[in-house]
């Protein structure tokens, strides 16, 4: 008894001690968030100084929504120091819902403070950027004239559709740094005027310009440098589709060889001739697509060579098989709804579902096709089989359930036999087995070849 009360004793003190922790910790964060508060409503004022209020918006909102929520907080603080003596219970409620919205308001302000980190640094380096952004300006008008003359010297070796995405570079980067340096020039003056919205938006502007157009012109050299890549490629690819028209005659030469082979000749026909300007990029992808194409069918023909096509007639006859196996199993089934078990309507369901998809895949009525195509051939047999297999054992499933349902010891133990008495019930036993025997013997005449 006294090892019960002394543990009683000890987590009465554990209790307490934790709830002098939350208490000690309610207290700190509501001071801390309190300072939090002052010291954010410094920020937005100089965010505001700085970006404008447009994009200080998120941060005035946050703001206010946290002044709202910790006013619960202090109302709860100021419950737990007033004269009216509260349990335990209570004052740990309460702190631990100070301590939550402590927490709250804290990562709240740190979301919106740290999004606008970034702008507010970018508006203090504004002189630095505008400046950066004339250097930059400067910098590529000088290598225009240089784009200018590659553009030039490019018209003289490729066709126009060859040179339609980079002939226009020269000028839209002329034009884009004429408006880089318009808009550096406002963002000062805006600046200047305590317009710091609006000052910022053009040195967005002006920055981003600048980056296009050193974009476009970067564009210029790098289409000479691929357009050569492309050139030295294509050459490759033409000795090569050479050497695959020359393997592929030894391939099984079927109407889809042919036909790829036809492609790939007429590709390296329209090749034009040496000093034409041409378009690498476009004829290289043509031949290449061609090229590919021959290989795949090449791949085909020999993988079809490798494995012999089923013939036609062995493909319908297995339809045919299939059908009646399902029409067999179809009407025992149906003819016994009463008697039959989920196993044997699983299977006669998927021997359904898969003959239904077998006429999809063939795009017509199976048992009505006189000719099915070579690609066709092997999936449809493999279909059809597993239609003739699962109607099998659908048929076996549901002879034993129907097995299994009949009386065991003739036809009276149905309430009487069928001549009327139990003396009969032998000779009717012996006519049910036999005339059971020759209806599923009709049945099944025909469903096994």
């Amino acid at each position: 008894m006294a090892g019960f009360w002394g543990s009683r004793k000890k987590e009465r003190e554990e209790l307490a001690a934790q709830d002098a922790d939350l208490a000690r910790r309610a207290q700190s964060s509501l001071v801390a968030t309190d300072e939090r508060i002052r010291s954010t409503t410094d920020e937005l004022a100089f965010a505001e100084a700085e970006l404008g209020t447009g994009p200080t918006a998120d941060l005035r909102e946050a703001l206010e929504s946290v002044r709202t929520h910790m006013s619960e907080a202090f109302h709860l603080h100021q419950l737990n120091h007033d004269e009216i003596p509260d349990t335990p219970e209570e004052l740990r409620t309460r702190n631990a819902r100070i301590v939550q919205l402590c927490e709250w308001a804290e990562e709240l302000l740190d979301d919106r403070t740290e999004a606008l980190a970034e702008p507010i640094a970018r508006a203090r380096r504004a002189p630095e950027i505008i400046a950066g952004v004339r250097r930059d300006a400067d910098r590529l008008r000088g290598r225009l004239p240089q784009a200018r003359e590659t553009v030039t010297r490019l018209g003289a070796r490729y066709s126009d559709e060859a040179l339609r995405q980079i002939e226009a570079n020269p000028a839209e980067a002329e034009q884009l740094l004429g408006f880089a340096e318009h808009s550096s020039g406002i963002a000062e003056r805006r600046r200047e005027a305590g317009q710091r919205e609006q000052a910022n938006l053009a040195l967005e502007a002006c920055t981003e310009a600048v980056r296009r157009a050193e974009t476009l012109i970067d564009a210029v050299e790098t289409f000479e440098v691929e357009a050569l890549r492309a050139e030295s490629t294509l050459a490759a690819v033409v000795e090569d589709s050479r050497g695959d028209l020359i393997a592929a005659r030894t391939a099984p030469q079927t109407a889809g060889v042919a036909q790829a082979m036809g492609e790939l000749q007429a590709a390296l026909a329209a090749l034009p001739a040496a000093g034409v300007n041409t378009d690498p990029f476009a004829q290289l992808t043509r031949l290449r697509a061609a090229n590919i194409a021959l290989d795949d069918a090449v791949a085909k023909a020999r993988e079809r060579a490798a494995r012999p096509i089923p013939d036609i007639a062995h493909v319908r006859h297995s339809i045919d098989d299939a059908d009646r196996q399902l029409a067999v199993a179809r009407d025992v089934i149906a003819g016994h709804r009463g008697w039959i078990g989920a196993d044997a309507r699983t299977r006669i369901a998927e021997a359904e579902r898969i003959r239904v998809d077998l006429d999809r895949y063939l795009g017509t009525s199976a048992s009505a096709a006189i000719d099915i195509d070579e690609d066709h051939r092997e999936q449809a047999m493999t279909m059809s089989r597993r239609v003739a297999h699962l109607a099998s054992e659908a048929l076996q499933l549901a002879q034993r359930d129907i097995d299994s349902s009949r009386p065991q010891n003739g036809p009276d133990q149905w309430g009487g036999g069928w001549g009327g008495g139990r003396g009969n019930s032998g000779g009717s036993g012996l006519m049910g087995g036999i005339l059971g025997g020759l209806v599923i013997g009709s049945l099944l005449d025909g469903f096994i070849d």
